[in-house]
């Protein structure tokens, strides 16, 4: 047993709070913008800035939505439906600089009281996300810290991943290798190597590499891929092609998208 990663503990107050801190560090960097720059190309295919921001602000409001019904046990879905997500997007992204970054404290406000309204005994009732994916309410707080630093990324304002903090770039790792990726039928099995000394086994491996670390099923030798947290959150998040990563055991994998 060569891991010494554990599966994804989420620590709801922790993560609420670096929210508040990923969304000052976001507003700060919007606020250098102007109304020409939110029209201009995100990284992101197809959106500009201001999709992005749209997408930002409605995914705060979308999440109280989730911790509401964690809350009351009344289902209260993310999204009214896939098209009405899409529609608020397109609907908010031509806004001007000013309009963006009123609906980004907002939503964030609202988000923050929503976390704060849930008391601890609640942490492990269980939504359904847009995707279908069942998520505990505990992890809720660390599924929007995700959205906020990538998307602030993708920004393409100058915040890269290595900045990122580093309780999030390891706790990003556990939570991809651990519950994202873990027994993915398109992820080769996997061995991740940080220069910290950390090592998390995701992938296939034959359906023993996942929730709980364990090692690859014998045969299925995985790929061991080596570098900084950031490099690794960079490449497995797509935020990166993989620069600054090592491999042994075969070439750098794809990964699907997130």
């Amino acid at each position: 047993m060569t891991d010494n990663a554990p599966a994804f503990a989420p620590d709801f107050a922790h993560d609420a709070a670096a929210v508040r801190e990923a969304t000052d560090r976001l507003l700060v960097s919007v606020g250098k913008l102007d109304d020409e720059a939110i029209g201009e190309p995100s990284l992101l295919p197809d959106w500009t800035r201001g999709h992005l921001l749209a997408h930002l602000a409605r995914n705060a409001d979308a999440l109280v939505n989730l911790l509401t019904w964690a809350r009351t046990g009344v289902r209260t879905p993310m999204y009214a439906s896939a098209a009405a997500r899409d529609a608020d997007i397109a609907a908010g992204a031509d806004r001007p600089l000013a309009a963006h970054l009123e609906d980004l404290r907002t939503s964030a406000d609202r988000f923050d009281a929503a976390a704060a309204a849930l008391t601890a005994d609640r942490w492990p009732y269980e939504v359904e996300m847009r995707n279908g994916v069942i998520e505990r309410a505990a992890r809720l707080p660390f599924r929007r810290l995700a959205e906020a630093e990538l998307h602030h990324i993708d920004l393409g304002v100058g915040y890269s991943v290595k900045q990122l903090p580093g309780s999030f770039l390891d706790a990003e790792l556990d939570f991809l290798t651990t519950v994202k990726f873990a027994g993915h039928p398109q992820v080769p099995a996997l061995e991740l190597r940080a220069e910290n000394g950390r090592r998390w086994h995701t992938g296939r491996a034959g359906g023993t590499a996942g929730s709980n670390g364990t090692e690859a099923a014998a045969g299925a030798a995985p790929v061991v891929v080596t570098g900084t947290p950031a490099a690794l959150v960079g490449w497995l998040t797509g935020r990166s092609a993989g620069g600054g990563l090592t491999t042994e055991g075969g070439p750098l994998p794809a990964v699907p998208p997130l």
